[in-house]
């Protein structure tokens, strides 16, 4: 916590010159234009945790958008750097490498079926009122009569101290106002590692509901926001508990719980996969690789099985939640491009490092997981690696050692048959010259024999024992060479 400004006192030698500058033109230009400016929300928050921001939003008592153009003219030198919003009454230009946002302060009203506030003229009380959390009302002065003092009208400082996300009116009705604002509670307690106040976390249960009329898009912004903090398993349990994750991402709420047949149960698939992600975002900043342990065990409520003498399984789960990754990613919004792509490999690959660990391997083992996952197989084998948990500590030191010991092996076979991002020595336009055919069902028969017999090992992976594999092969086709050496 950062006494020097939470005692009202040196809040020059909490800031760095460039924004040091930058108040003391909102300063003057707020005094010259008899206007109340304040730097509020976030920026004063992460001051006083002592996190940097660059993201400045200021709350102007008076014209917020006149108040920046003028500001920004003095700082910037040029009126075209600057970005007007008359419909919202806002302004927003960069300085240095800080993005400063202007409002004129407001006062809302909510609708019941939109979190799209009606907005009027309000003083700096009211502003600071529709605030989301108390961290979040914080205020700085930037008047000359007051300049640097700190406005806590809601308390914000205990909740910083006490590490309390709390909203600064009722609850309730703060959620069923702007639903989104419970996912904000529980992305800033994931990224701050605070904890949701009781009342604050009872409203968010009682307001599950209003979850729905939120855009799919500003949703996914949270979750995401969630997964890339350094713990995303306190989030996730978050909205576990309060009821949002069964309206947002059934398929990983139906992870949760165990069954028992004859005293035989399975682990809890929830706990264990986000003990996985937290594992990928130890070592991984990758967004999609831990959407990719998020999603890896989706299949196995759908694919459990309960079989005597064997116990609980989940066969074809890795498949199955590869196929489910595509309609979530359609619900949610998130790119259907190579994003999804790579998350969806990710799934349908999950089991194959593990099972190496399981069995004994094989250099042709080894080759076709190579081949099949390509460019992914060092994110792949980063998620399996997570993937190993269990609450005997010996069992998990013995797997991950086997681990080990299957990249050295796949070092060793990369560095011998070159299999990653394997194109084949033949390709399909020259198995036509070479035989005078179309592009056929032959052809695909050919380059598929090709790259079974170099990884299983039957030749090495050069154009010569390729193009003697081929013209063999061929023959047994019933296709005849036309083209010599």
């Amino acid at each position: 916590m950062n006494s020097n400004l939470s005692d009202n006192s040196n809040f020059e030698s909490c800031i760095n010159k460039d924004e040091l500058k930058l108040f003391k033109t909102i300063s003057e230009i707020a005094e010259k234009n008899n206007s109340k400016a304040y730097v509020i929300g976030g920026f004063v928050r992460d001051l006083l945790l002592n996190r940097y921001s660059k993201d400045i939003d200021v709350t102007v008592v008076g014209n917020g958008i006149e108040i920046a153009e003028q500001v920004n003219l003095k700082l910037n030198k040029n009126a075209k750097e600057i970005n007007v919003f008359k419909n919202f009454g806002t302004a927003m230009f960069r300085y240095k490498d800080m993005e400063v946002e202007f409002v004129g302060a407001r006062k809302e009203s909510y609708n019941s079926d939109s979190r799209k506030p009606n907005v009027t003229e309000g003083n700096i009380e009211e502003d600071i009122a529709r605030r989301d959390f108390t961290i979040n009302t914080l205020a700085i002065s930037l008047n000359k009569e007051s300049y640097g003092e700190l406005v806590d009208i809601y308390n914000g400082i205990n909740d910083l101290n006490n590490k309390l996300i709390k909203t600064p009116l009722a609850p309730d009705i703060t959620f069923s106002d702007d639903p989104l604002r419970m996912l904000r509670a529980i992305r800033f307690a994931t990224q701050l590692d605070f904890e949701i106040d009781p009342d604050s976390f009872n409203a968010i249960k009682n307001n599950v509901k209003r979850i729905e009329i939120i855009s799919k898009e500003r949703i996914t912004d949270e979750l995401n926001k969630i997964l890339l903090s350094a713990r995303p398993s306190k989030g996730l349990i978050y909205l576990y508990e309060t009821g949002l994750l069964e309206k947002i991402l059934p398929e990983v709420h139906n992870l949760k719980g165990v069954d028992v047949i004859n005293n035989i149960g399975h682990k809890d698939n929830f706990y264990h996969t986000i003990e996985v992600v937290d594992n990928v975002s130890e070592v991984s900043n990758s967004l999609w690789l831990r959407w990719a342990a998020l999603l890896h065990d989706i299949g196995k409520p759908i694919t459990k099985k309960y079989i005597k003498k064997i116990g609980w399984t989940f066969h074809n789960h890795d498949f199955v939640g590869g196929k489910m990754v595509i309609e979530i990613f359609r619900r949610l919004k998130l790119p259907l491009n190579d994003k999804m792509k790579y998350v969806k490999k990710i799934v349908e690959l999950h089991l194959r490092p593990i099972s190496l660990v399981e069995e004994s391997v094989t250099d042709s083992a080894i080759r076709r997981l190579m081949f099949d996952a390509g460019e992914e197989l060092d994110d792949l084998m980063i998620h399996c690696k997570a993937d190993i948990t269990s609450k005997n500590p010996e069992k998990v030191k013995k797997y991950k050692k086997k681990f080990e010991e299957i990249r050295e092996e796949m070092r060793q076979v990369e560095e011998r048959d070159r299999i990653k991002n394997w194109q084949p020595p033949i390709s399909g336009e020259e198995i036509m010259t070479l035989f005078n055919i179309k592009p056929s069902y032959t052809v695909g028969v050919l380059k598929n024999s090709l790259k079974d017999a170099i990884l299983d090992g039957v030749i090495s992976n050069d154009y010569d024992s390729a193009k003697e594999f081929i013209i063999k092969k061929a023959k047994e086709l019933g296709l005849k060479l036309i083209i010599n050496d």
